[in-house]
């Protein structure tokens, strides 16, 4: 009976020892299933939360800015040509040289021309004298006649003598004044400022005007001994749609329109000059309108012939909404914005843009201060929780710094 009785204190023990262990393994389970559900639940609640970038709308003055590609060109070039036949004597300029209006260019061969000055100095002194003894003359017949000792037949044949020898005075001083310019293109200056071009002659060489080119139809034309380019100041021509004609002459009746010029060279910094000239005809071809700005140009690093971008802004948006264009999405039908509540869900809000330039949208549809996605957009829709990928402090200050560098940096002028 001993033995009976040990047998089944065992049997419980044992029994009481598998109750515990499935006790025990049942609440592991229970353990890591509740375990694994919890973080199955955080994961799918952070997946319903989309991280963003977001900003507000804002209020500034945006210069409309207009950019158009320019051609550099010459307010004036003038070619020297000879005006009298003579032998180059002197050549006082190199090829490429800058000259100032006035400058001495050529001097040619003056024995021909001084010769001739001479010559009609002596005879307009052989007319002076002539003409002052018809003078003497005249007056003597005129006294004999009023004493009556001559005829009016006398009389008149002095003063036909004397009108006679006043016209070859009047001619003589004449042929000396041509004689003196002749004489004075011996001597050969620049007309105007600006660099010459290439030299075809050199002392010794025969220059002569209207000479005619073997086989050509045209007038007959002197050679050219220089050709001089005005380099400073110096112009810009570029065309704008005819659209913007209005807004030129308008802007034009306030004052000078400043154009900014950037060179196709790295670093450098933009040319500023005025606007100067507007076509007086639209070209219907093209629909544009052709325009000249004139550019101070001292350092000559503009040069004729060479493609420029130029830029002006005659037109102001005044307390204009800004956002930075990666906020604008565009729909099916409109374009949106994301819009961020109080509870952190975005909505969708229909705006209309006015204008894309370096980075800003210039928008109408909504408020400034208005709170909008900028990034992260693209996984949105309408009623999705967001959250910032950055600090309210750094996100004001990158946001800032978008605009501040279009306001401050980018204006022209």
């Amino acid at each position: 009976m001993d033995t009976a009785l040990k047998k089944k204190t065992s049997n419980i023990k044992k029994n009481i020892w598998v109750t515990l262990l499935t006790i025990l393994i049942a609440a592991i389970v229970i353990i890591w299933y509740n375990q694994k559900t919890e973080i199955i639940k955080n994961k799918n609640k952070q997946k319903e939360i989309i991280q963003i970038v977001s900003t507000v709308v804002k209020k500034h003055d945006i210069p409309i800015r207009l950019t158009a590609n320019g051609t550099v060109v010459s307010q004036q070039t003038v070619e020297v040509r000879p005006q009298i036949s003579a032998i180059v004597k002197n050549v006082h300029i190199k090829e490429g040289q800058f000259v100032h209006k006035g400058d001495k260019l050529f001097t040619l061969d003056a024995r021909t021309e001084s010769a001739n000055l001479n010559k009609a100095e002596a005879q307009l002194a052989r007319s002076n004298a002539d003409f002052a003894n018809a003078l003497r003359n005249l007056n003597r017949q005129k006294k004999l006649f009023e004493q009556k000792f001559i005829s009016q037949a006398a009389l008149d044949i002095a003063q036909k003598d004397f009108d006679s020898l006043k016209g070859k005075l009047d001619f003589d001083k004449a042929f000396v004044q041509e004689s003196h310019v002749a004489h004075g293109f011996t001597i050969i200056t620049a007309p105007i400022s600006g660099r010459t071009g290439s030299i075809p002659v050199h002392p010794g060489s025969l220059v002569q005007p209207n000479i005619a080119i073997p086989g050509s139809v045209t007038q007959p034309r002197s050679a050219v001994l220089v050709s001089i380019t005005q380099i400073n100041p110096i112009n810009i021509k570029f065309t704008l749609p005819e659209h913007k004609l209005l807004i030129l002459q308008k802007k034009l009746t306030q004052g000078d329109i400043v154009v900014n010029a950037k060179l196709d060279v790295p670093g450098e910094p933009l040319i500023k000059g005025r606007l100067i000239f507007i076509d007086n005809a639209v070209d219907t071809k093209s629909g544009s309108i052709l325009i000249k700005a004139e550019f101070p140009n001292k350092n000559k690093k503009l040069w004729p012939g060479m493609f420029v971008t130029v830029m002006l802004s005659p037109e102001i948006f005044i307390d204009a909404l800004t956002v930075p264009v990666q906020a604008v999405q565009t729909g099916p039908e409109n374009k949106f914005l994301y819009v961020i509540e109080e509870n952190n869900k975005v909505k969708q809000k229909k705006i209309i843009v006015h204008l894309v330039q370096d980075g800003i949208a210039v928008i109408e549809g909504t408020s400034a201060g208005t709170k909008i996605v900028v990034e992260g957009g693209q996984n949105l829709k309408p009623g999705s929780t967001v959250i910032e990928t950055q600090s309210p402090r750094n996100k004001s200050k990158s946001n800032n710094n978008v605009l501040n560098n279009y306001i401050f940096n980018k204006m022209p002028g």
